[in-house]
């Protein structure tokens, strides 16, 4: 993990000093292809394949599945893996872009690379607790670079999923109000939203317990918690950077929807001053923007996929653009 710890520590200058593939004017006009890094390749396949000079695969361990294949894993086998890591990667896809450039398509859309917390199988990339850095179940930063700029050799645009409405599942609340009954019939505590704050116990270390100081954060425990405690860059360590209500329950429910957490994930506050006479996004945002800034800085990305815009909140009506 030697990337940066904070937005102050990118060097956007060094960055952008390199040669960028401009981004399709567009994208009415490009075939995508959506894909979930974990569940798409570990570049370890062999027998039927081309690689991306359309050569024959030799190597790899994993055969491609024929009908006889079906049934050969018991069911109970195959559904427990079902909520796990399944090792796809960025290699594994790189090594499969002759394939897709083959079946026509012109950009790659790729579900959320970046760092997840740790103690939690968020295969799906959505429980991010490192913005700045990629999870190592994908690979490297060095691994996105390869890949984008091998797409970009083959004619392909690369596209990133990303989040800006909520983190991973990096404090635990206590303190809780309410409790539910479970499908075994045992009560738990239900942190769901009613319009009023929860009281935060914590940021989770790398174990996933609430131990590491929130209100105030102390810079140095969370130093020492680098790199799988807390949330990362720092200036997402602030508390006023989340709303802290608890988890929506009524999906249609506004403002429920837009305050409270997505399930365990944790909503962001996403404040703007829309009057644009003094447009001033909030600190979360801010720090996300400037992230997301670094990644096309870094590796030459061509453009974003942003997750649960619904519950981003709504831009009043009549407002300014920033």
């Amino acid at each position: 993990m030697n990337g940066p710890r904070s937005i102050h520590e990118i060097d956007f200058a060094k960055l952008t000093n390199r040669k960028f593939t401009p981004s399709p004017d567009s994208w009415n006009d490009q075939v995508l292809y959506f894909l979930m890094l974990d569940r798409f390749s570990d570049g370890n396949e062999r027998g039927g394949f081309r690689d991306n000079f359309d050569q024959p695969v030799t190597g790899g361990h994993t055969p491609l599945a024929t009908p006889a294949s079906a049934g050969s894993i018991p069911y109970g086998d195959w559904i427990k893996q079902g909520p796990g890591w399944q090792g796809g990667t960025l290699k594994g896809l790189k090594s499969k872009l002759g394939y897709l450039q083959r079946l026509g398509v012109t950009a790659i859309w790729i579900s959320p690379i970046f760092k997840q917390v740790c103690f939690e199988d968020t295969y799906h990339g959505y429980g991010i607790q490192n913005f700045l850095e990629i999870d190592p179940h994908f690979g490297t930063r060095e691994d996105l670079r390869d890949l984008v700029d091998e797409a970009h050799r083959l004619g392909i645009y690369c596209i990133l999923d990303i989040i800006l409405n909520h983190s991973g599942n990096v404090f635990g609340y206590k303190d809780i109000r309410y409790q539910s009954v479970n499908a075994q019939g045992e009560w738990y505590p239900d942190l769901r939203w009613d319009g009023q704050p929860y009281v935060v116990e914590g940021f989770r270390d790398k174990d996933g317990r609430a131990t590491l100081p929130f209100s105030p954060p102390d810079p140095s425990a969370l130093e020492a918690a680098w790199p799988e405690g807390a949330i990362w860059p720092r200036e997402l360590q602030s508390p006023d950077n989340f709303m802290q209500m608890g988890r929506i329950t009524n999906w249609d429910h506004f403002p429920e929807f837009v305050d409270a957490d997505f399930c365990d994930l944790r909503k962001l506050r996403l404040s703007v001053d829309w009057s644009g006479k003094y447009p001033r996004y909030s600190s979360a945002l801010r720090t996300l923007s400037f992230c997301y800034f670094y990644w096309i800085a870094y590796a030459d990305i061509d453009g974003f996929r942003i997750d649960t815009v619904k519950h981003m909140g709504p831009r009043p009506r009549g407002s300014s653009a920033l």
